[in-house]
């Protein structure tokens, strides 16, 4: 029995309930957790003309999405004291922006202390 036959027969084997077309790739949810981080950072960029510099944290919630997102307010030099702001976005479950508010500003070398 050739590998590939033999791997096949192990996979329809393996006992598992769901089945895929011959060639089909698994696909995820269309509206999973990386999706709302891009939907989350791209709402709040058009609301504020500020690029995000990160996604620092992402939780689902019963009407959607919560995501805090770190973005540049004013950049100075050295880097170390460029002024950052963490903007909490709170998404419905089509993705569409229901809330934003300014959580915190701080310089980017600051250690956070909290927790």
């Amino acid at each position: 029995m050739a590998a590939s036959e033999e791997h096949a027969k192990r996979r329809s084997s393996s006992g598992g309930t769901s089945r895929r077309p011959a060639g089909e790739t698994r696909r995820r949810p269309a509206k999973g957790p990386a999706w709302a981080m891009r939907t989350a950072a791209e709402q709040l960029t058009e609301l504020i003309g500020r690029a995000p510099e990160s996604v620092s944290a992402l939780k689902p919630t019963n009407d959607g999405w919560e995501a805090d997102v770190e973005v540049l307010e004013l950049e100075r030099v050295p880097d170390t004291t460029s002024v950052m702001a963490t903007y909490r976005v709170t998404l419905d479950k089509e993705g569409d922006l229901v809330s934003y508010e300014r959580t915190r500003r701080y310089t980017r070398g600051q250690i956070d202390r909290r927790g």
